[in-house]
Formats: C-alpha cells, sequence, structure tokens
C-alpha cells in the first residue's frame, strides 16, 4: 500500500496545568492544521533548556493534551547535550527531563523529552483491510528500494501516513508528501 511522507519537526504537546503557567491560559492559539485531524500547529511556541543549553522557538500542538511530551531529533539531542529513548507517543515510560520556558514562567518537568519512532498512522478499517495491528512492525520501501522498518500507530480518526523526523527526512532523502510503500515484514 502506498501512503504520503509527513515529517515532523521538534514540537510539543502540553498539558492544561503547564500550558497555564507557561502561557497564563490553557487556550492553544490554532496557526495551521497538521494532516492528522484534530491536530495542529500553534502560534505558541517556548524554549527547551537542559543544563544552560537552550533551543529557541520550539512550536507547540494542539489541542491539549493529558501528558506532556517533547518530541526532539538527534540534531537537537545534540544542542542540548541529552540522549532521550526513543519512543511512541504518549509512551513517556524511561523519558528525559526538560525545562521548558514560556512568556509568563517556566516549568521543570521530570520526564517528557523523547525522540519519536518512526510511525504510519492508520485507521482501524485500513489496518483490518491490510491485515494489520496496531504497534506491528512494517517494512517502508521507496521506488521499491528498502529504507527501514516503522511502527503501525492505528487511531481512529486518523489520515493514513508515515511520520519520520527532519534528520531521517535527509537522511532517506525523503520530503514531506513523497509517497512510500509498506508492507509486512518477511513479505
Amino acid at each position: 500500500m502506498k501512503i504520503p511522507v509527513g515529517v515532523s519537526k521538534r514540537h510539543v504537546h502540553l498539558n492544561t496545568e503547564t500550558c497555564i503557567i507557561l502561557f497564563g491560559s490553557d487556550k492553544i492559539p490554532i496557526r495551521n492544521k497538521l494532516t492528522q485531524p484534530g491536530q495542529y500547529a500553534s502560534t505558541l511556541t517556548v524554549d527547551l533548556e537542559w543544563e544552560g543549553n537552550v533551543i529557541e522557538h520550539v512550536r507547540v500542538v494542539g489541542p491539549i493534551r493529558k501528558y506532556n511530551q517533547i518530541e526532539v531529533s538527534d540534531e537537537e539531542c545534540q544542542i542540548l547535550g541529552v540522549e532521550p529513548p526513543e519512543r511512541q507517543s504518549g509512551d513517556l515510560n524511561g523519558s528525559l527531563p526538560i525545562n521548558l520556558i514560556g512568556p509568563c514562567g517556566k516549568v521543570n518537568l521530570s520526564n517528557g523529552l523523547i525522540k519519536a519512532e518512526r510511525h504510519i498512522h492508520m485507521t482501524e478499517v485500513t489496518a483490518e483491510e491490510q491485515n494489520l495491528i496496531n504497534k506491528e512492525e512494517v517494512e517502508v520501501y521507496h521506488n521499491n528500494e528498502f529504507m527501514f522498518n516503522a511502527i503501525i500507530k492505528i487511531t481512529n480518526p486518523a489520515y493514513n501516513e508515515l511520520h519520520i523526523d527532519t534528520v531521517e527526512e535527509k537522511y532517506f532523502n525523503l520530503h514531506q508528501n513523497e509517497e512510500v510503500e509498506f508492507k509486512k515484514c518477511g513479505k
């Protein structure tokens, strides 16, 4: 099955309490909608800080979540001097601490910093049609050449799309909306 590529840049997801501390409000204004239904890039940004190392203007992605999650690439890890675990979104077990700085305050998080694993967003209907289950690993091909494995992430609603980060975009020479194909492992 062919699907488009979505390139995910560094970003943060915030819970209500953290949003209020950083911005004085729990409202996350929309800058533009993202391909995943209900998700959007906000006009808000925060600075990430760890042991004196700072990355400025990291985009907040809405809507409000039940947890704080900060997703960075290998390049940002080098800037911050950290090595967070690769995780699926929402899996913060063993994630690293990070400090967030907003216009109204600072929050010292005890966890939440991750590198997001490559994953394919998919609806339940598409997963059933492809005989796949949530968290199953598949092989990704571009122009009939094997590129890497990715994890299936079933959500409803969803836009069927492969998510990679900016470092992977450069390394594999894959770009936003370019088509790739995935197959069950070993098929």
